[in-house]
């Protein structure tokens, strides 16, 4: 390897599976080895995604802490800024809120030449005392990536100075889109008949990702389609099991306890969706989707609500179908006309196919971030960015 390589650190919460977490994972994969040395550092160094790294032989440093704000995480943040000065980095690269607050301070005070923040969504999970947080540690950085137009404007509306926030959107490999079908995956386990209309959700099970309204949805759906069948792929955050319970009465309540698999955490979602006939996602809020990415490559039709970054990806009534969010009976009537369309829903899985291959590459996603580093690297940084504030 070239000595003389870009030093770059990651810093993330921890591996577990999510579209933050493979997408770091992905960069880390396919950043160039001959320009960039590649670290990672976490708060825990745990999750399914962990192992992928380790695959890398990527150096992982981590630093535990509780909470923000105690005399532990300040000697944890001193200890972080310590090694940072030992190792020479070059570029630090947060992602998320935690990681963000805790590691911009730390790099700034290292002196590290470049310090980049991602945020990729548009805070609805954040209190107002976190998004002040956000914004504070934001001010100190010389960069914020954003996924998607709709979280630039979310910022800006936010009071960000606009000059500062770049946006390079999710990438997703070719490769995927070259699975072929075979009927032996996900269908088989479940013991679902092949001829049977298979709709599924994708996601992580949170409040803001409207699994209730899918399986609203998907009860008066069942009741028009006898043989269709029904998937929520994905699982709650660790610990936190009380959405999914509340989830799993629902469905039962409304009947769907033999037409509906809650599947957990899957590491196979790429060859599930091979098997699905219609991918929902219902959010009420989203930067840029993953799930979205994937199931286009796939050639998966796609229901989507109308909410931050989902128009980006789905242009509506061409490469698939956008609804109001919390609306159960509008995704009923998308889901529908694809279900009783079959030739229109595969245009729109072919034409949202070729949309990602022209506009959403990972190739494309690698290069705009290699480029975004090295032009940083390049400028001179005045000491203060008012990153966090409209200019005058």
């Amino acid at each position: 390897m070239p000595a003389n390589r870009v030093r770059l650190l990651k810093f993330i919460g921890l591996f577990a599976i999510g579209g933050t977490e493979r997408h770091v994972v992905n960069l880390a994969r396919e950043l160039d080895d001959n320009q960039f040395e590649v670290h990672m550092a976490c708060f825990k160094r745990w999750g399914l995604f962990l192992k992928d790294i380790e695959a890398l032989a990527i150096p992982i440093s981590e630093y535990k802490i509780n909470c923000l704000y105690s005399y532990h995480t300040f000697r944890q943040l001193l200890r972080f800024s310590d090694w940072l000065k030992q190792n020479r980095i070059q570029i630090v690269h947060t992602y998320g809120f935690y990681a963000t607050v805790f590691a911009v301070p730390a790099a700034k005070l290292a002196r590290v030449p470049v310090v980049v923040a991602s945020i990729r969504d548009t805070g609805e999970l954040l209190t107002p005392r976190q998004r002040q947080v956000q914004r504070m540690a934001c001010k100190m950085a010389d960069s914020i990536l954003v996924n998607a137009d709709a979280v630039r404007e979310w910022l800006i509306a936010g009071g960000y100075n606009a000059k500062y926030i770049h946006v390079i959107r999710n990438g997703i490999s070719a490769v995927q889109a070259t699975w072929e079908n075979t009927g032996s995956g996900i269908r088989r386990e479940l013991k679902i008949p092949s001829d049977a209309p298979l709709i599924a959700m994708v996601s992580r099970l949170n409040r803001l990702k409207g699994v209730e309204y899918f399986l609203e949805a998907a009860a008066l759906l069942a009741a028009r389609f006898p043989q269709a069948r029904f998937l929520v792929v994905g699982d709650a955050p660790p610990g936190d099991t009380t959405y999914r319970e509340e989830l799993e009465s629902q469905a039962a309540r409304l009947g769907l306890s033999h037409r509906l698999h809650f599947t957990g955490f899957r590491l196979d979602v790429p060859q599930i969706l091979t098997d699905v006939s219609i991918s929902v996602l219902p959010s009420l809020s989203e930067g840029l989707s993953n799930v979205l990415l994937e199931s286009m490559t796939a050639g998966v039709p796609v229901v989507a609500t109308k909410v931050g970054g989902n128009p980006e990806v789905v242009e509506d009534g061409a490469t698939g179908l956008l609804v109001p969010p919390g609306d159960s009976d509008a995704l009923v009537q998308a889901i529908r006309k694809l279900v009783e369309e079959p030739e229109l829903a595969g245009r729109y899985g072919q034409a949202g196919k070729q949309r990602i291959a022209e506009r959403f590459h990972l190739g494309r996603m690698v290069q705009q971030t290699e480029q975004h580093y090295l032009e940083l690297l390049k400028q001179s940084i005045p000491q203060e960015r008012n990153v966090g504030e409209v200019p005058a």
